[in-house]
């Protein structure tokens, strides 16, 4: 079974890298995003999970009323069941045959508060299941925004290469020119010939990681076809910084469906300690019916009413240990909610340190773009004048390109961690 999946996966993947380019749609971040909370399977099951609660509530409110039944039956006899003996010869038989039927309703008066502390542990678990959502919608905007941006990085690379390319075609021309007339030795010409190799090599990983990367968008934000394209090019600039983005922890500690999961639990636990009290008391209930039987012969219809009173007496004993049970998972959930709380601050605070770290990638890979160009027009001007070998040529260039690979990907890198940062916060 599990070589199966691998073979269809593997299937599916290669359609999706063999797709033509016409069938690609081009999508900005925020379609990415729009299309993925429309139709990715996580947000359809979140809001099955909430729907479901939902329901979940209407059927604890039903509890409030009357409960109604309807009952009825029949029986055959080859005998009386009753009979009498009226004297010598004389004898009276009842019962050979009849039906019985009847309707009758029940009210709950009295059963402990289960049937509130039901209803309030539903509206509980509704909003369990809201937040639950909420987080599903992070999780689906994080992971399609470091799809997207995956995608934009790769096609980002296969700029530079083809940069990368025309530049070493340049270099190829002019060495084999300075070969042809004697100027320089064959091996400055192989070793131009050996970078283009290594570069296109280089360009057919780029580009399988980038028809894959164009497959894995594509799947997780429902769109038909094989493939999705970003409409994003990286301009060779410093993006805006984050301060802006700042917020104290505390702040928004309140704002985070996380924290406000934590004292969901706690309120469900209380509630259900609740419940398990309401176990150990009596519950009081009345009721009343109509009811139609020929038992005896003849028809009857008469009206029945009725009164229970339950008292558990020998559930007490267990009841005492479910209420002991109940209140360590009160406990339990207060120790959660503080110690979850304290780990929310410290991640706020660590994603923010990750944004700043990742702007200030993002400025030191600027500046090495611009020394990079620089240093690589200076060595081509050096091995112009002959005062620079071909190794230092090809390593200058060698420089450039990875220089803007870096910068591409701390730009990247700095998007993913301001989603991140907002999330973390409650934004």
């Amino acid at each position: 079974m599990k070589h199966t999946s691998k073979c269809f996966l593997m299937v599916w993947v290669w359609g999706c890298m063999a797709a033509p380019l016409a069938a690609q749609q081009v999508y900005t971040l925020d379609e990415c995003i729009e299309s993925a909370l429309q139709n990715n399977a996580r947000m359809k099951n979140a809001e099955n999970d909430l729907t479901s609660a939902r329901h979940q509530r209407k059927e604890a409110f039903t509890n409030y009323f009357p409960s109604i039944s309807a009952t009825g039956g029949g029986f055959l006899s080859s005998t009386h069941l009753l009979g009498m003996e009226m004297g010598p010869g004389m004898s009276l038989g009842l019962m050979k045959d009849g039906l019985v039927g009847g309707v009758t309703a029940s009210m709950p008066l009295f059963t402990g508060g289960q049937i509130v502390q039901g209803n309030k542990l539903s509206e509980v678990n509704v909003e369990k299941y809201r937040l639950l959502g909420r987080q599903a919608e992070n999780e689906v905007k994080l992971t399609a925004e470091q799809y997207y941006w995956q995608v934009a990085m790769l096609k980002e690379k296969l700029r530079t290469l083809h940069v990368v390319e025309a530049q070493l075609a340049e270099i190829l021309k002019d060495v084999d020119a300075a070969v042809q007339a004697g100027v320089t030795n064959r091996n400055d010409l192989l070793q131009v010939q050996l970078r283009q190799n290594d570069t296109r090599s280089t360009r057919i990983n780029v580009e399988n990681s980038l028809a894959l990367s164009r497959c894995l968008l594509a799947q997780y934000i429902g769109t038909p076809g094989d493939s999705v394209d970003v409409d994003f090019a990286v301009a060779d600039s410093l993006p805006e910084p984050p301060d802006a983005l700042y917020r104290r922890p505390d702040e928004s500690l309140a704002l985070t469906p996380e924290y406000n999961l934590l004292q969901a639990k706690l309120k469900a636990s209380r509630i259900e300690r609740k419940m398990t009290l309401g176990k150990q008391l009596p519950t009081v209930a009345i009721g009343g019916g109509f009811v139609y039987d020929n038992l005896l012969d003849r028809d009857r219809n008469y009206w029945v009413g009725f009164a229970t009173v339950s008292v558990p007496l020998s559930g007490w004993w267990e009841g005492s240990h479910s209420l002991k049970r109940s209140k360590l998972a009160v406990s339990t959930e207060e120790n959660n909610l503080r110690n979850g709380s304290e780990l929310l601050v410290i991640n706020m605070q660590n994603t923010w340190n990750a944004v700043t770290d990742a702007y200030k990638q993002v400025r030191i890979a600027i500046e090495s773009i611009g020394q990079s160009a620089e240093n690589l027009r200076l060595q081509t001007d050096y091995y112009h004048a002959g005062t620079c070998t071909m190794s230092d040529l090809l390593e200058a260039q060698t420089l450039f390109q990875q220089s803007r690979d870096r910068y591409v990907e701390a730009y990247a890198q700095y998007a993913v961690k301001k989603r991140e940062y907002l999330q973390s916060t409650g934004r």
